[in-house]
């Protein structure tokens, strides 16, 4: 019945049960509760300094709403779909347990306010759990690089063999990714950290609240400065939402490179057997789930990411109902997230690579732009020294040799310029450390990766 509704008042039929089934929210908002409930708590102080509640008005709502806070935690709350949503269900409970002045609480307030204050102190929670995971799972990242600075890899372009890198560097290269995911959430959770409460529906209120004690009570370090701005804005949902897409997309990108180096071809990783599964009709499967979850799993969060985008879009000022459309990407693609950061790690944490496998790959065609180098540290230009290697690449492949087994004759074969020196360059690892450039992949600046990792994870 719409007269039976907090504003059914102005009705005259009651409420369709289609409507009632369409607009509903509490089915997901309940995810809310305990934030909505600390900022309801933070309301009651500031009505009590506005003289809109007495002390003993004020204790009554106070201890009701921890009793309800107390029975949500344990499960033994009833949500009701007809009350609509997490407020409502909430308020008419208080006022059910502690009488008419329950009804008081929502004084100077709006379920506009009062939905995009929840929404930032439950992003702002979020945030910090997603800040320990990406510390987690950086720390996974250092550890195994320290594990690994010995060991060569062939470096990849194209998906082809490119040139010899040391496997710590491929480890701190995903690192690197995690390190700016890490800094547009701690930017995101900046931008958001404003109170918007005290906006009222969008013109703001006219009972004297102090806006900057409520925030202060509810942890945020400042206020929204416009009450029908202060309403109507989704942008930290986007961005939020853009920085869990970017985030999902460097897992899935790390999933891509582990599926393949955990091939059968490749063979570079063994993946722990725990976070792996099998075939139901072929014994020999050992699959990546996991690493392939996480790759689906992005294009999921991208859908969350675009639907925030399209339903706010085109939103004439202030708040309209579609927003009640922001809260379940953003669950999901938190959801979606976390998991993801925990699984990811404790791949990381488990795999082991496998070194033999791994360096004997890392060679042959790979040392070739090395030798071309060697020829224009003699005087030969770039363009030269590319074609004469090019021509020796081409030798070796004819012949079905290896770079590594070429003899000084041979090299001289394509240039009276290669001496003895030149034969050093026929070691993947020794070409590895002549990148000695600020972030390049020689041991010496390995190591000072791993020191300034180390410090920042700390």
């Amino acid at each position: 019945m719409s007269q039976n509704k907090p504003w059914g008042g102005r009705f005259s039929e009651s409420t369709d049960q289609f409507v009632e089934e369409f607009t509903e929210s509490v089915s997901f908002d309940r995810e809310l509760a305990e934030v909505d409930i600390r900022q309801s708590l933070a309301h009651t102080e500031t009505l009590k300094r506005a003289g809109v509640l007495s002390d003993e008005e004020a204790e009554a709502i106070k201890r009701g709403l921890l009793s309800i806070l107390e029975d949500i935690k344990a499960g033994r709350f009833e949500w009701k779909r007809e009350l609509e949503d997490v407020h409502m269900n909430i308020e008419r409970e208080l006022i059910n347990r502690i009488g008419r002045v329950g009804g008081k609480l929502h004084t100077a307030r709006s379920r506009n306010d009062q939905v995009a204050t929840d929404f930032r102190l439950y992003l702002k929670e979020q945030i910090k759990e997603i800040l320990e995971l990406l510390k987690a799972l950086r720390k996974a990242l250092t550890q195994k690089a320290a594990e690994s600075v010995d060991i060569v890899v062939s470096g990849y372009t194209h998906l082809q063999k490119a040139q010899p890198i040391r496997l710590a560097h491929w480890f701190l290269a995903y690192r690197e990714m995690f390190v700016r995911d890490t800094q547009r959430f701690a930017d995101v959770y900046r931008r958001l950290d404003a109170s918007p409460l005290g906006s009222g529906a969008l013109a703001g209120v006219d009972f004297p609240l102090d806006r900057f004690f409520t925030a202060e009570r509810l942890g945020f370090t400042r206020v929204l400065r416009n009450s029908l701005e202060a309403t109507a804005d989704r942008d930290f949902t986007v961005e939020f939402l853009n920085a869990c897409n970017i985030t999902m997309l460097h897992l899935s990108r790390l999933a891509e490179d582990l599926i393949i180096w955990a091939s059968e071809e490749f063979g570079y990783v063994d993946l722990p057997d725990k976070l792996c599964t099998g075939s139901s009709i072929m014994p020999n499967k050992k699959n990546p789930d996991v690493l392939e979850l996480i790759r689906g799993k992005a294009g999921r969060v991208l859908g969350d990411y675009v639907a925030i985008s399209t339903v706010i879009k085109g939103l004439p000022m202030a708040y309209n109902r579609d927003l009640q459309e922001d809260k379940e990407p953003v669950f999901d693609a938190v959801r979606t997230l976390k998991g993801s950061l925990v699984g990811m790690r404790k791949i990381i944490e488990g795999l082991k690579p496998r070194k033999e496998r791994m360096e004997e790959n890392a060679g042959n065609l790979t040392l070739a732009t090395d030798l071309a180098n060697y020829l224009v540290q003699k005087g030969v230009p770039f363009r030269e020294a590319h074609h004469i290697v090019g021509s020796l690449v081409g030798y070796v492949l004819e012949r079905g040799k290896r770079m590594e087994e070429l003899t000084l004759e041979e090299l001289k074969k394509f240039s009276d310029l290669f001496g003895e020196d030149a034969l050093e360059l026929l070691k993947p690892s020794v070409v590895a450390d002549r990148r000695k450039t600020y972030g390049g992949t020689a041991k010496e600046s390995i190591l000072k990766q791993l020191e300034n990792a180390k410090g920042e994870d700390l």
